[in-house]
């Protein structure tokens, strides 16, 4: 299994009888999973199927879910509103011997404001609930592409860690394999350290200083440092062969590299060793970083 990044987006469009949509789903990295919908009003209904739904799909990551919803106008329908024009007859029946005027036309009465009225078309619960299921539809199929480019950039990730890991591998080789290293170099190093501490004070203990010297070589001495470090490659790799979500534990690992790394450079009694857990902790900030993307 390749591994899945935490970063994605997609737009998935979809109509229903008068509607029309646009899901619009974006991921980033995150520590835990963590879902913000953006549904227009009277639709928080679907809240809760959604965030099943992502929960089934993504483990880690901000997510951000966004609904935009539109509903094509209908031509108005209108009615007569019956008290109105009952009110407006009567009125004209009271003052009609009064005033000696036409008798009203039937597109007069219906241009008397509040005759006619437009009649608000009412959803029946049978077309809710098919535009519900429609639009929950409509987000599995975005939700499995959000899925599917997660994978497809997880995948690009994990040759990027792998490379980064082989670079690891022989850095910590070549720390290995250091002259510098050597029990000669050490020797040879330490004997000159003695010999310009006793040329300076010719009082001390030459026993002490032979005691302080072995005490300083052990210190020295970077072996469970490198053991650690092969250690971290292969579990490295392991993680990266498993079929689960392994960020968590990669990140965890990352910054055990960096644990190693530092100790090496602190221990190190040459400058060339130095260099190397230099470039040992630059090539594990490298890493780190991709790292973060990983869910």
């Amino acid at each position: 299994m390749a591994l899945v990044s935490m970063t994605g987006f997609t737009r998935v469009s979809g109509t229903f009888q008068t509607y029309r949509w646009i899901w619009e789903i974006k991921t980033v990295n995150g520590k835990g999973l963590d879902l913000r919908l953006r549904l227009p009003p009277g639709f928080d209904d679907l809240d809760r199927p959604l965030r099943q739904m992502t929960g089934e799909r993504l483990t880690r990551g901000s997510c951000f879910i966004s609904l935009n919803l539109q509903q094509e106008a209908n031509a108005p329908t209108l009615k007569v509103n019956e008290q109105v024009l009952d009110a407006v007859l009567a009125t004209m029946k009271k003052i009609e011997k009064r005033v000696d005027a036409k008798k009203p036309s039937l597109d007069g009465l219906l241009a008397i404001k509040g005759v006619l009225e437009p009649m608000e078309d009412e959803e029946s619960e049978e077309t809710r609930a098919a535009l519900t299921e429609a639009l929950l539809e409509s987000f599995k199929e975005a939700i499995r592409d959000v899925e599917e480019m997660r994978r497809a950039e997880g995948a690009a990730l994990e040759q990027i860690l792998l490379q980064r890991v082989d670079e690891l591998d022989a850095l910590t080789k070549a720390a290995e394999d250091c002259p510098a290293r050597s029990p000669e170099a050490i020797r040879d190093k330490l004997r000159a350290q003695i010999d310009r501490i006793l040329e300076a004070s010719s009082g001390l203990d030459e026993d002490r200083l032979y005691q302080e010297a072995v005490l300083l070589a052990g210190k020295a001495d970077i072996r469970e440092e490198l053991d650690r470090l092969y250690a971290h490659c292969e579990a490295v790799r392991g993680l990266i062969a498993e079929d689960r979500p392994v960020g968590r534990k990669l990140d965890f690992l990352a910054q055990e590299f960096n644990r190693e790394a530092n100790t090496l450079c602190s221990k190190s009694n040459d400058t060339s060793l130095t260099a190397i857990g230099l470039e040992l902790k630059a090539t594990i900030e490298q890493l780190r970083e991709q790292i973060q993307n990983v869910e």
